[in-house]
């Protein structure tokens, strides 16, 4: 049942002095895009008759046809905490249809919500994801460019003075509080510099509209603090990179279909097909949970990403880890996902993974409780432990391998996403980066 009707809309914006409509929507790249309105346009808004040109968005369509519409979703109603003296400026998240009224088969958000029929069928009726994604802050200079210097020399859980990123973080808190998330941790991370902000997990489709709902606030208030804020999943040399765990749960009614209480983890047969799936589809799912060149400079050893396809409920090396929490808190914690995914696109995949695991019911391998990271190549290889690609380019070419995965994110979202991605390798690769220069240039 909807949280908010077309009239209370209309009520909370005239209420609220709300000025502009924004209609967000989040392209295949993961890129938030919007088309902004005047209030005197929001009946029009509501009625799903705002047009926008789609060949102008990347990975959407061609120019000869490119009219697309807006639809509204009601329940994703919220006014910014920020504003100007002219009034408020408020947003609703859109889903992209065709002009014969058919959904866009390229909007990353419908994509997600196919995925979810799917799992509908087996009887599933959602699938709870709480999302833990990282950023750094850099201060600014006096253009409003990032630099690399970071604002603090902060770690893992500092307080000020050390962590003067504080003030910045608690700010973010409390707009997200003003804005209806439901905060439940806030600290410092690793890396100097770096911060983590978790908030209450939801159902998969509003779990990604919080976290692009997120990444605008963390950007927004960070700059009212001359901050620069980036999701970027590997910034500096040496240090930590962010991630962007998520933790998962199926749900049947008020049932949590991962817990059972007769298992010696107290796991279910479900939680085990669905992790089994995840591991088999791992390093297809790279491209879309790891989606960029710099990704995988995050994903090495050494500095706490997970690199190995394997899981345990007692340590945290692997892809997967089993948070202790059980009953209805019981969950999978999904490692390998940054904060540069599109994370519609992102979830998708991976319920399309755990669901491949339970239709087929795949066996999940022996938990690996060992330190992976101190294991010899040797070791791993004997415990059947495989990599993740090392590469975006080796990503792609284990996607497009993958019948299952590639099914999920429908033809045309493969076509352009992969396109994109060949090009963004193909000018790294081409590119003569400083690290070169400063190797070769007096050696040869």
């Amino acid at each position: 049942m909807s949280k908010f009707s077309r009239e209370d809309i209309i009520r909370m914006a005239k209420e609220e002095n709300v000025r502009f409509i924004r209609l967000m929507f989040t392209d295949l790249m993961g890129s938030i895009k919007n088309v902004e309105v005047p209030v005197s346009q929001l009946e029009k808004a509501l009625d799903n008759k705002i047009m926008f040109d789609g060949s102008s968005i990347e990975g959407f369509v061609r120019i000869e046809e490119s009219d697309m519409y807006l639809y509204p979703d009601l329940d994703t109603w919220v006014v910014f905490p920020w504003g100007s003296e002219e009034g408020k400026v408020a947003r609703l998240i859109c889903d992209i249809y065709m002009p014969d009224g058919t959904p866009f088969e390229g909007d990353p958000r419908g994509i997600l919500k196919r995925a979810l029929k799917e799992a509908e069928e087996l009887g599933f009726t959602a699938m709870n994801v709480g999302p833990e994604p990282e950023f750094f802050l850099f201060k600014t200079d006096e253009k409003g460019e990032p630099t690399l210097q970071l604002n603090d020399n902060g770690a893992y859980f500092d307080l000020a003075p050390v962590d003067l990123g504080e003030n910045c973080r608690r700010d973010i808190v409390l707009t997200l509080d003003r804005m209806g998330f439901e905060v439940e941790a806030s600290h410092h991370e690793v890396a100097p510099g770096q911060h983590e902000i978790d908030f209450k997990y939801a159902d998969a489709v509003r779990t990604a509209d919080n976290i692009q709902t997120f990444k605008l606030v963390v950007k927004t208030i960070a700059r009212k603090h001359g901050l620069h804020a980036t999701f970027m999943p590997k910034p500096l040399y040496g240090v930590n990179g962010s991630g962007m765990h998520n933790h998962l749960s199926l749900f049947k009614g008020n049932e949590n279909t991962f817990y059972d209480p007769n298992d010696s983890l107290g796991l279910s047969e479900t939680a085990r097909y669905f992790i089994a799936g995840i591991l088999k589809h791992a390093r297809s799912l790279a491209a879309i949970t790891n989606p960029t060149v710099n990704s995988y400079k995050r994903l090495v050893p050494g500095y706490e990403a997970p690199v190995y396809v394997a899981w345990s409920a007692q340590n945290r090396s692997p892809l997967i880890r089993i948070p202790a929490s059980r009953g209805l808190s019981t969950r999978i914690e999904v490692r390998h996902p940054d904060p540069s995914a599109n994370p519609y696109l992102a979830l998708t995949v991976l319920l399309k993974a755990g669901l491949d695991g339970i239709k087929n019911k795949i066996k999940l391998p022996a938990p690996v409780d060992r330190n992976i990271y101190v294991m010899t190549e040797e070791e791993r290889i004997a415990e059947g432990i495989d990599n993740l690609p090392a590469t975006l380019l080796e990503a792609i070419h284990e996607l497009l391998k993958n019948e299952v995965i590639l099914s999920a994110l429908g033809s045309h979202a493969v076509e352009h996403f992969v396109e994109a991605k060949q090009i963004e390798w193909d000018l790294f690769r081409t590119h003569v980066h400083q690290w070169e220069r400063d190797q070769y240039m007096k050696l040869y």
